[in-house]
C-alpha cells in the first residue's frame, strides 16, 4: 500500500502552528501581566508600561496618562515582557548623570539642566575653594573647581579628603539612597532635580527635616512610598534638607537652635524630645519675620539664583539676586542685577509680593527712615540690625586618624583616613558684626579648625590651627531691631569677644574673658575674639576683602556706647545731626 504524500505547504504550516502554540505556552508561562490592549497617552505616544503602572498618580504635567512612563524613567515603551521593558530604566529621572536624557530634552526643559550642573548646588565651588583656602592649601578662591571634577579627576588633599568624607552629602550630584546603613535624612539628599522638585503626595508620612523620626515612622514610609509628585513650587522643607548644617540657615529661619548636646531641659527625667535628625538637640525660638509670615523661601529666591544662570560663580554671593531692598524700598521689585521680581506687584498704589505657593499677598514696608536710612548706618546692612541672634559654633576640633578608614561620600568606597569633629561650644547670641568690601555685615566662625593627624602606628604626625569668621545672613529676621546698647555697648558685638572694656586716661582697654587654648601648635586666641581693641585682626576673614573693625572704628562704635546711658534710642533729638566720630557736647571724656 502506498503512502499518501503531504503537500509542502502543508509541512509548512504545520510547522508555524507548532512553532505559534510554543511560542504562545513561553510568552504566557514568562508574561508579568497579558496587555489588555495597546496603551496610547493623550499626547499620542505608545507606552506599554501603563498597562502595568495604572495606580501611579502624579501632578497634571507629567501624569503618565499624558506622557507616559518611559519619557522619564527611560527603559524601553513598546516592549511587553518586564525584564524587556525595564532595560535601562533609571529610577530617578532628576538624577543629573541622566538628567539630559530625561527632564531636559526637547519639549520639556532644555535649557535648564546644563545651568543646573554648573549652579553651586551641583559643583559646591564655593564650598570646596572656601574650605581649601581656610586651611591654606589655596591663598586665593577661585571658581575653577566642582565635585563633577572630583568625581572624574580622583583629585585629593587633606582639605579635599575632609571634604570627601563628612562634607560631600549635600550637592545636587549626590544619589538619592546612595549611603548603605545611613538614615534616611542623609540618603534623601541629592538627586539633581527631584532633590527640589520632588515632594510626597499629601496624606504620605512625611520624611520631615525637622524631627527624628521613629523607627515605626521610618518603616511606614519606606513601605507605603508611593510615586512622589513633581512640583514647581517647592516647599521650604526640601530646602531645609540640605541647609541645616554649617550656617543652618535653613533650621534658622524657622526658628530651630541646635542646642549643645546635653539634651536639656529634660523631660520626665530623661532627656529633651526635641530632637533634628542625626540625634541633634534643639531649642525653639524666634523664627524668621518672612517665615513667620507664612512666606517659603522660593518667595524671595529666584530661579536664576537657585538654579543657576549659566555662570560658573564662585561663591554664593555671586549667584545671589535678591536683598532686602529689592522688597524694602519705595520702588520694589528689581533685584541688584536689574532683573524683575515676578511675584512683586503694586495694587491699588500699594506694594506687594505674592506667595508663589499659597498665593497670600504681603505688604512690602518701606526702611525706616530715623534708624535704617540715619546717615551714620549707611554702611550698616538689613541684616546687622534686624537678625537678632545668629548660630556660632565655636572651636571645630578636627583629627584624622591613618588607622582606619572612611566612606568617600563621593566614590562610595572606603579609603584609609578616618575623620572625626567635634565643637568646644555653640552660642546663639550677640552677632558679632565686620565688615566686608565697605559694609557692615554679621560675621560668625566659619571653621575655627584645631585639627590634629594620627599615622598608621598611633602617634601624632602633624596639625595645625587655621581660624577664620565668615559672612553669613543668618535668616533671623525680626521686625524690631537691635537695641543700640546692642551695637555700641556690646564687645562681643563688635568683634573683641565678652569681656570688660573701659577708658582710662584717653585709651580704650579690653579684659577678655575667654583667654584661648593652649595647643601643639600655639596658644589660640579667644574663640569669639576677632579683633584687638587696638584693631589687630586675630582670625582671618573668609573672603580677603572681609576684615573686623579697626581701631578708628572700634573707638568709634563704643564712643557712642558712653553716650547711650542718657541718650538710648535712635530717635532721641541727640543723634539728629549726630556726625561719627564727634565728641558728646554734654560728656566729658575722663
Amino acid at each position: 500500500m502506498t503512502r499518501p504524500t503531504r503537500h509542502p505547504a502543508f509541512v509548512l504550516l504545520f510547522l508555524c502552528a507548532i512553532l505559534v502554540l510554543v511560542a504562545f505556552l513561553v510568552f504566557r508561562e514568562h508574561r508579568t501581566e497579558r496587555p489588555e490592549q495597546i496603551a496610547v497617552t493623550t499626547s499620542g505616544t505608545v507606552d506599554m508600561c501603563l498597562n502595568c503602572h495604572k495606580s501611579e498618580k502624579l501632578d497634571g504635567a507629567h501624569d503618565g496618562l499624558v506622557i507616559g512612563c518611559a519619557p522619564c524613567h527611560l527603559g524601553n515603551p513598546l516592549a511587553i515582557d518586564k525584564d524587556e521593558a525595564h532595560a535601562g530604566m533609571v529610577l530617578n529621572p532628576g538624577d543629573l548623570r541622566v538628567a539630559h536624557k530625561t527632564c531636559g530634552v526637547e519639549g520639556c526643559h532644555p535649557t535648564d539642566i546644563a545651568k543646573v550642573k554648573n549652579s553651586l548646588m551641583a559643583t559646591n565651588r564655593g564650598i570646596i575653594s572656601t574650605l581649601l583656602y581656610y586651611w591654606g592649601e589655596r591663598d586665593h578662591q577661585s571658581a575653577n573647581i566642582s565635585v563633577e571634577q572630583l568625581l572624574k579627576t580622583g583629585e585629593t588633599s587633606l582639605a579635599l579628603d575632609y571634604f570627601r568624607k563628612l562634607c560631600g552629602t549635600c550637592h545636587l550630584w549626590k544619589q538619592k539612597n546612595d549611603l548603605p546603613g545611613a538614615p534616611a535624612f542623609f540618603n534623601e539628599k541629592g538627586g539633581g532635580c527631584s532633590a527640589c522638585h520632588y515632594i510626597l503626595p499629601p496624606g504620605t508620612p512625611q520624611n520631615t527635616v525637622t524631627k527624628q523620626l521613629t523607627e515605626a515612622e521610618q518603616e511606614a514610609i519606606d513601605k507605603n512610598r508611593p510615586h512622589p509628585l513633581v512640583v514647581k513650587q517647592v516647599p521650604e522643607e526640601n530646602c531645609i534638607r540640605c541647609h541645616n548644617r554649617s550656617g543652618r540657615i535653613g533650621i534658622s529661619y524657622v526658628g530651630l537652635f541646635e542646642a549643645e548636646g546635653y539634651g536639656t531641659p529634660y523631660e520626665d527625667g530623661t532627656l529633651s524630645s526635641k530632637r533634628l535628625p542625626g540625634d541633634r538637640f534643639y531649642l525653639k525660638i524666634s523664627p524668621d519675620i518672612h517665615h513667620e509670615k507664612g512666606m517659603a523661601c522660593i518667595d524671595c529666591h529666584t530661579r536664576d539664583e537657585i538654579m543657576g544662570d549659566g555662570t560658573s560663580y564662585a561663591h554664593y554671593e555671586e549667584q545671589l539676586e535678591v536683598q532686602c531692598v529689592s522688597c524694602h524700598d519705595a520702588k520694589p521689585g528689581l533685584t541688584h542685577k536689574n532683573n524683575r521680581l515676578t511675584n512683586v506687584e503694586t495694587k491699588e498704589g500699594k506694594h506687594v509680593l505674592i506667595g508663589k505657593i499659597d498665593g497670600k499677598e504681603h505688604a512690602l514696608k518701606e526702611p525706616d527712615a530715623q534708624a535704617c536710612l540715619a546717615p551714620y548706618h549707611k554702611r550698616v546692612s538689613c541684616a546687622a540690625c534686624h537678625s537678632t541672634w545668629v548660630p556660632q559654633c565655636y572651636g571645630c576640633h578636627v583629627k584624622r586618624d591613618k588607622r582606619d578608614n572612611h566612606l568617600d561620600k563621593l566614590t562610595l568606597k572606603n579609603t584609609p583616613g578616618w575623620w572625626e569633629e567635634g565643637r568646644s561650644y555653640i552660642r546663639y547670641e550677640k552677632p558679632m558684626l565686620a565688615v566686608w568690601k565697605d559694609e557692615v555685615v554679621i560675621v560668625t566662625p566659619g571653621c575655627q579648625d584645631l585639627v590634629t593627624l594620627i599615622d598608621e602606628n598611633g602617634k601624632e604626625e602633624g596639625g595645625f590651627n587655621r581660624f577664620t569668621m565668615a559672612a553669613i545672613n543668618p535668616h533671623t529676621i525680626q521686625a524690631q531691631g537691635r537695641s543700640c546698647r546692642d551695637c555700641h555697648a556690646s564687645t562681643k558685638t563688635v568683634g573683641l569677644g565678652e569681656g570688660t572694656v573701659v577708658k582710662k586716661e584717653g585709651k580704650w582697654h579690653f579684659s577678655p574673658v575667654d583667654q584661648g587654648v593652649e595647643t601643639p601648635h600655639g596658644r589660640t586666641p579667644g574663640f569669639d575674639a576677632f579683633v584687638t581693641i587696638e584693631g589687630e585682626p586675630l582670625q582671618h576673614g573668609s573672603r580677603k576683602d572681609l576684615r573686623p573693625f579697626d581701631k578708628d572704628e572700634l573707638h568709634r562704635i563704643l564712643r557712642v556706647g558712653l553716650c547711650l546711658e542718657c541718650h538710648p534710642g535712635a530717635d532721641d533729638k541727640a543723634y539728629v545731626n549726630y556726625v561719627s566720630g564727634r565728641a558728646c557736647p554734654v560728656f566729658i571724656e575722663p
